[in-house]
């Protein structure tokens, strides 16, 4: 409405111009009209470069998906045969089967997933995506799937730390993943130093290396963690600390997008495709219906 608005604007100031020239024939005027009703009509539509991603899905037969390769039992790359797995890979392919279109994932991380949606770098983000008030200021989420709330990581081992409530000290170091909601969620520790990381799994080796005490994580990191490492114990809170919903993000203000993500994941849950690709990724406990 904005752009049509301004359309308008133009209109009517060309139009008091041409009023003040008296050599403006009646035809001249008739055609003018004609011509920029015709320009006004095409200026409403946007142009294939700003169409909406439903549109150039279909157009170009392909579907964009941004994922992290790091994360366990959502969208995690298996280095040892190479495959991407998890629940988000699973559910990924068969929105793309949905739309009856390719499937192309993109590769991107919690720190910049935000920056490469807004550059068209893939059209949806679907890698458990935490919903959280300040990503929704640059996206727009679906409808959540999984809820998640915090763990702890700790050395079997740890001197001072036994249960939840010891990590609140100040002598000790949590550390999180920059860019995850757990950022947030640290704040809640109100005497434990806080150490944002970058670098995939530098969480892990500054608690192994003693750098750390422990590190914050969710559901399903905590438990490939607990898979990987013979040192690793996993502390849970006692009542709920931080507790938060997952969705896929798309561009804000594409509704017929969001829209679709939103009937997309209405009918996994509906259809049990949601319940069984949870079940066969150990996600079960998390998942919405």
């Amino acid at each position: 409405m904005l752009f049509y608005d301004h359309y308008i604007d133009i209109y009517h100031f060309i139009v008091k111009k041409l009023k003040s020239e008296v050599v403006m024939s009646c035809v001249s005027k008739n055609i003018f009209h004609l011509i920029f009703g015709l320009f006004l009509l095409v200026s409403m539509f946007p142009s294939s470069g700003h169409a909406g991603a439903l549109n150039m899905i279909k157009a170009n037969n392909l579907l964009r998906v941004c994922h992290w390769p790091g994360y366990y039992s959502i969208s995690f790359l298996n280095n040892k045969n190479g495959k991407l797995e998890g629940l988000d890979i699973d559910l990924a392919r068969e929105l793309a089967k949905d739309l009856n279109v390719k499937l192309k994932f993109m590769s991107t991380s919690f720190s910049t997933f935000i920056k490469d949606v807004k550059a068209d770098k893939c059209d949806v983000a679907m890698f458990g995506v935490g919903i959280t008030k300040s990503r929704a200021q640059s996206l727009d989420f679906s409808i959540p799937y999984l809820r998640s709330d915090i763990y702890a990581i700790v050395p079997k081992t740890h001197a001072t730390i036994k249960k939840w409530e010891d990590m609140d000290d100040g002598g000790h170091i949590l550390v999180t993943l920059k860019g995850t909601f757990m950022e947030e969620a640290a704040k809640g520790f109100t005497k434990a130093s806080i150490l944002s990381v970058v670098k995939f799994q530098q969480r892990e080796k500054e608690v192994r290396t003693g750098r750390a005490d422990a590190f914050l994580t969710d559901y399903p990191y905590g438990k490939k963690i607990l898979k990987t490492y013979d040192w690793a114990k996993l502390l849970a809170p006692p009542k709920p600390f931080y507790m938060t919903e997952y969705a896929y993000a798309v561009n804000k203000g594409d509704k017929a997008w969001l829209s679709y993500i939103n009937g997309f994941v209405e009918r996994i849950k509906t259809d049990g495709r949601l319940k069984k690709y949870a079940k066969e990724n150990g996600l079960l406990p998390i998942a919405i219906f």
